[in-house]
């Protein structure tokens, strides 16, 4: 092993260009979630217009609550409130609060929205583009992804922020955490290829071959290698696109605003999911609109598409590992919700800033894609409970926390609230009531609910769900850009009418999903770390079948139960029955992509936006072929050379930790009397050591390329 740590032979050629500029080291150390941090920034300023605001938010939530909380108790009250009536009460209170917080906060944005405000931190979105003069960061973290379409976004960005005039300004981190071997030099080849298109200086591309904490650590592993010499990052998905017109002005609201730590965008969904995206367009300015107006600075972090000043995240956002097992123990998925908490325990200020546009991402493009992503939010979600505790933490961040928190665990509520209803009717029909009260009693007691009281409560609560799908139409039509941009109003109502009747069929599913997700992790079971899929989302038939039945199977049983009581209740529970009656077909329908939007068309799909139309126009582009990642560095110096140019040094410690695949690699390519045997017997995991170590890599490159006879 130790002839392996040392390279004899030197490079077939240099490197023309490093993949790697100069370090500039920046500390970053664990926080302590026990102990308040230090205020290294004067706290934002609070004022009553604020308190007002809260108020507004939290009054109004617990006035709708306890509305509809007595009227569910005038329903359950006849005859008296049993056990599970009681349960059924209790649920309902919980989840209307859920519903009418959302609502409160809706109804808020549907208010700033009709003003035309930015109520936090205004940033001008329509004057020249002004003047920046700090150095920013722009940081892609990729995963396993398609190389190909990763560098059309990129590139397009990349053109995007040069034909501002302040391209000097940035500088471009491809930062990989890829384990597989021909994704790996895939991504080489294709960074190669973009530097030389673009012909910047400004391009750059780190490999990590420790995966260590996953998202996090790749940026954490940035900040400390390469963070001393930025004032600002802007961290992105492999999915996102940003227009380098509002990069330039997130900028400028960073050089202006010394107290901010963080500003978040709202991405706009484009390229997949004609509902997702038509969905995300019309009610997510709503939403966002009226978060910011009550968060104020103590926003939150989602993660991309977001401007961070190294200052504050290196000095307060490390990430500590959670104590005990996974899934609730080991490093923080859902890393940032807890970095905009810690960033704002030491008085920095987060901002969402809604009204800014030219913010883009891709979702997952099917139901059974959305609920693999959703699995593993849930988890990091969950993991937040451990957080919640941490000293200092102002009151908005752990609420932050809890609203993370209860948007996976308000799904077996809802399941339980349905049970314990069902329940109770069940109980109703086949158990034989007391008329007679125990004692002496002339008249009998008849335990009959009021249907009318009843159907009063459900739809007052459904109206909390609908109502603010109507408030963000009127929103969209009192504005005529926005109006023209949808294609009329009349297209758009009838958009928002279909999404609606989709959303509560697919909804019943979700729950169903989101529960057995909750309970898997409940269970001790780790979501591990999946590739994303991506593009037109299209699925086998067998696995929609699969990962679907259970929804449908819940369906069958709920639908036989409520039938044995009576057919009304049967037409009462039918959204939730059809809707997961129907799992299998909608699984298979949100797989598809649409050729024509129809009325789920948005301003993007009818206009795309330039750095939109850029990234599609690179990725429709023939792709370079690929051998292979060791029949490809054969045939290319060039990419041989970059790549055992980009290796770290190997460790000169003589003792320690066995790397079994390496060494299995090293007994393995002995017996190999060409590339071909290598190729054949060669598993993923040792043909990543091969490539991790210059020496093994080159003495198999040396090896004939044809097989024994």
């Amino acid at each position: 092993m130790d002839a392996l740590k040392q390279s004899q032979a030197p490079l077939r050629s240099a490197p023309t260009r490093p993949f790697l500029p100069q370090e500039s080291q920046l500390s970053m150390l664990p926080c302590r979630l026990g102990r308040a941090a230090e205020v290294r920034q004067s706290p934002v300023h609070r004022g009553a217009t604020l308190i007002v605001r809260r108020l507004f938010i939290f009054v109004g939530t617990a006035l709708l609550t306890l509305a509809g909380g007595y009227g569910m108790y005038d329903v359950v009250k006849v005859g008296g409130v049993t056990f599970l009536e009681a349960l059924l009460l209790g649920l309902f209170l919980v989840l209307l609060a859920w519903v009418a917080f959302s609502f409160m906060s809706a109804l808020a944005g549907f208010f700033v929205l009709l003003t035309r405000r930015q109520p936090n931190l205004p940033i001008d979105t329509t004057g020249p583009l002004p003047h920046v003069t700090s150095r920013t960061a722009m940081l892609l973290p990729t995963y396993n992804e398609d190389p190909h379409h990763v560098m059309a976004r990129l590139r397009a960005m990349y053109e995007s922020i040069d034909a501002t005039g302040y391209g000097e300004q940035f500088d471009w981190f491809l930062l990989s955490d890829t384990t597989d071997p021909d994704i790996w030099i895939s991504e080489e080849m294709a960074f190669i290829e973009l530097r030389r298109a673009c012909g910047g200086d400004q391009l750059y591309y780190r490999h990590r071959s420790d995966n260590t904490a996953r998202k996090s650590g790749n940026i954490a592993d940035w900040v400390t290698r390469f963070g001393a010499a930025y004032d600002h990052m802007i961290v992105l998905d492999a999915d996102s696109l940003m227009e380098g017109d509002t990069i330039v002005r997130l900028v400028h609201a960073m050089e202006r605003t010394p107290s901010c730590a963080l500003i978040q965008t709202q991405p706009v969904i484009v390229n997949v999911s004609r509902l997702q995206q038509f969905a995300g367009r019309v009610y997510g300015p709503l939403i966002t609109a009226g978060n910011a107006w009550w968060h104020d600075g103590d926003g939150n972090y989602w993660g991309h598409n977001a401007i961070i000043r190294l200052k504050a995240f290196a000095a307060e956002a490390g990430l500590p590992e959670l104590r005990g097992r996974k899934p609730f123990g080991g490093h923080i998925l859902s890393h940032d919700f807890v970095e905009a908490a810690l960033m704002r325990r030491a008085g920095w200020a987060i901002y969402m800033v809604p009204a800014v546009r030219g913010s883009f991402e891709e979702v997952p493009p099917s139901l059974l894609d959305f609920a693999g992503r959703d699995r593993r939010w849930c988890q990091g979600n969950l993991q937040h409970l451990a957080v919640l505790p941490a000293r200092g933490l102002h009151w908005v961040s752990r609420l932050h926390l809890l609203t993370g928190i209860g948007s996976y665990v308000t799904a077996p509520l809802w399941l339980l609230f349905l049970l314990v209803g069902l329940l109770i009717s069940l109980q109703a029909h086949f158990i034989r009531p007391e008329y007679f009260p125990k004692g002496f009693s002339l008249f009998p007691t008849w335990p009959q609910q009021d249907p009318v009281l009843a159907a009063w409560v459900f739809a007052a609560t459904m109206g909390l769900l609908i109502l603010p799908k109507l408030l963000a139409y009127l929103v969209l039509i009192s504005n005529r850009d926005e109006r023209t941009g949808f294609a009329g109003s009349g297209r758009v109502l009838a958009g928002v009418v279909c999404e609606a009747f989709v959303a509560a069929l697919l909804a019943p599913c979700m729950m169903i999903l989101q529960t057995k997700a909750v309970m898997e992790i409940l269970a001790g079971r780790d979501a591990g770390w999946q590739v994303q899929r991506r593009g037109d989302g299209q699925l086998a038939r067998g696995e929609v079948y699969r990962k679907l039945a259970g929804p449908t199977l819940c369906g069958l049983v709920l639908s036989v139960c409520a039938y044995s009581v009576s057919l009304p209740l049967l037409l009462w529970m039918s959204p939730v029955v059809l809707g997961l009656l129907l799992s299998i077909p909608l699984g298979i329908m949100t797989s598809l992509q649409l050729s024509a939007p129809g009325v789920f068309a948005t301003p993007e799909i009818n206009e795309p936006p330039a750095v939109v139309l850029r990234a599609n126009e690179l990725a429709a582009a023939e792709p370079t072929e690929m051998a292979g990642a060791l029949r490809q560095l054969s045939r290319d110096p060039e990419l041989l050379a970059e790549h055992l140019g980009s290796q770290s040094p190997a460790s000169s410690r003589r003792f320690g930790p066995v790397d079994v695949p390496l060494a299995t690699a090293t007994a393995k390519v002995a017996r190999c009397e060409s590339l071909d045997d290598v190729l054949a017997w060669f598993d993923k995991l040792e043909m990543r050591a091969v490539l991790e170590n210059p020496t093994l890599l080159r003495r198999i490159l040396e090896l004939p390329a044809g097989g024994r006879d």
